[in-house]
């Protein structure tokens, strides 16, 4: 078993699985359909490569939420634009974002062969990688490495990736997400969530299981916490 660690970190993310038309939803936490979206765009498959993609379902899958983020809608407006080019209408979109979230995926397969041609990609990525829309890109540390271990023990052992400020008001008890044939305890959430297509045509997805877990992570104590200075990037600038 190889078990690959991503960290999901950043200003805005956006994880819809439900959402159509001019209103995007966010979900809590990212989707495996997303994630399998971003590997495919790593290692440069088209969204027509129906069969290479569909491969992708069966990495086991599983995310933890070390920092919950808060959800934020941005006000957009488009354009729509009749056959002869004169102007339509203009209207209103609905875009929700998760600010200041934090999550670990973790991604696996026996097959070591398989996981180290995902992990070269996940580096050296083919295709812009991005936390759910295309505004949302990835931050420095991304890529927190690979264990031997399962996704449900590798989940548990991983340190809190939590913010110190978050650390300091909230429990180190973290809810995670882990496909339900992975575990024989608890109860199974479907979720639409299966890749079929991507392709711009037929975009398709089916319905997968999923299982919900806590995990108690160590906390670092609260002098460590209070001696490390959090970064703010005004100060850099004289703001």
């Amino acid at each position: 078993m190889k078990t690959i660690l991503l960290k999901f970190s950043g200003p805005l993310q956006s994880w819809g699985t439900t959402s159509h038309f001019e209103t995007r939803q966010t979900d809590r936490y990212p989707s495996k359909s997303a994630v399998i979206g971003m590997i495919a765009a790593s290692l440069g498959y088209r969204r027509e490569e129906t069969q290479n993609i569909q491969k992708l379902n069966d990495l086991n899958f599983g995310v933890r939420i070390d920092q919950t983020g808060v959800s934020i809608q941005d006000y957009q407006i488009a354009k729509k634009y009749k056959k002869n080019g004169e102007l339509e209408r203009t209207y209103v979109t609905n875009r929700y974002y998760l600010e200041d979230a934090v999550f670990v995926v973790a991604v696996g397969h026996k097959n070591h062969q398989f996981m180290n041609m995902i992990e070269e990609g996940l580096k050296r990525p083919y295709f812009q990688q991005f936390l759910g829309r295309r505004s949302a890109p990835l931050a420095a540390d991304f890529f927190l490495g690979s264990t031997k271990t399962d996704i449900e023990e590798s989940l548990k052992k991983i340190d809190w990736q939590a913010a110190n400020w978050y650390q300091r008001s909230n429990s180190s008890t973290l809810t995670a997400y882990v496909d339900s044939d992975l575990l024989t305890e608890g109860a199974t959430r479907t979720r639409h969530d299966r890749v079929k297509s991507f392709s711009q045509r037929n975009r398709e997805f089916g319905y997968r299981g999923e299982r919900r877990i806590e995990i108690s992570v160590n906390t670092n104590n609260e002098t460590s916490l209070d001696n490390v200075e959090e970064h703010n990037a005004f100060d850099s600038i004289g703001g």
